[in-house]
């Protein structure tokens, strides 16, 4: 995830995100051409015009500025630092370039960020540790009575059933913060599913075998000899993982033999093509 798109992004972004249009549908509604506009949004394209800057710019509501890339910001430009509220190191942090900006954006900007940050500060403040606390003592109270009058033993059902009902704090704000920032973690990786910064999709093992059972049906030399390999020692195909799969390739990719099926040990190297032999001096 890059910290800052390029321009043909931001125009890609406004369009698919935020207008949810088609390149002839904005061609239709701001006078620009489908190829111009489809030329801005390529990477290798730079050559964009005043025209279609504030074309564009007044269409999405946005800045040049944001355009261009010389601001974050689509719609508060000139925001005062003031009103932010951000403390000095909050302000070194953002402007250090250390952190991905857009990244933490993003997460602050989450539907489920503000119950986040809710549930943190009833931690922090310990706003419902007096409760938990009493739920506690009720039931370690009652188990020791228990203890104490019929003496089940620690290994006892109810006994046992007593003591783990009994809630640590730490563990239970962990658990609950953990699922609310799981939730948000989980939409931006969702959102970001097609970025070019994303690692492509790993094949499963269903996808791996069916490409395996194509090329032994092609006659490749390299997967026909895994397979004989797995016959000979008895090894299950179906039990062997991707992971193993992919690697037991890899190796044999580093023969000779295997990328050439003809054996030339003891053999004339043949000449490459689009060269001719030499001739013996005499």
């Amino acid at each position: 995830m890059y910290a800052k798109l390029t321009i043909p992004e931001r125009l890609k972004d406004l369009r698919v995100v935020d207008k949810h249009l088609t390149l002839e549908q904005l061609a239709e509604q701001t006078g620009l051409s489908k190829s111009a506009l489809g030329k801005y949004e390529t990477d290798d394209y730079k050559d964009i015009s005043p025209f279609a800057i504030a074309t564009l710019a007044d269409f999405y509501g946005v800045s040049t500025d944001y355009l261009m890339g010389l601001t974050e910001n689509k719609n508060h430009p000139n925001t005062e630092l003031q009103s932010l509220h951000l403390s000095d190191d909050m302000v070194e942090l953002l402007s250090s370039g250390k952190i991905n900006n857009r990244l933490l954006c993003e997460l602050a900007t989450h539907p489920n960020f503000r119950r986040l940050m809710i549930d943190m500060e009833i931690c922090i403040d310990q706003i419902a540790n007096m409760r938990v606390e009493q739920m506690n003592l009720v039931l370690e109270a009652t188990r020791q009575t228990v203890m104490s009058k019929y003496a089940p033993g620690e290994d006892d059902l109810y006994m046992r059933t007593l003591e783990l009902g009994q809630v640590q704090e730490s563990d239970f704000y962990s658990h609950v913060m953990h699922d609310d920032l799981d939730s948000i973690v989980r939409d931006i990786r969702e959102a970001h599913r097609k970025d070019k910064t994303t690692a492509d999709p790993q094949p499963t093992l269903d996808d791996v075998k069916e490409k395996f059972e194509q090329a032994i049906g092609q006659g490749s030399d390299t997967e026909m000899l895994i397979h004989e390999f797995c016959d000979k020692l008895q090894i299950p195909f179906e039990k062997i993982s991707s992971e193993d799969f992919s690697a037991f390739l890899r190796i044999l990719s580093l023969s000779k033999q295997l990328k050439s099926p003809n054996n030339m040990r003891g053999k004339a190297s043949p000449i490459p093509p689009n060269r001719k032999a030499r001739r013996k001096r005499k």
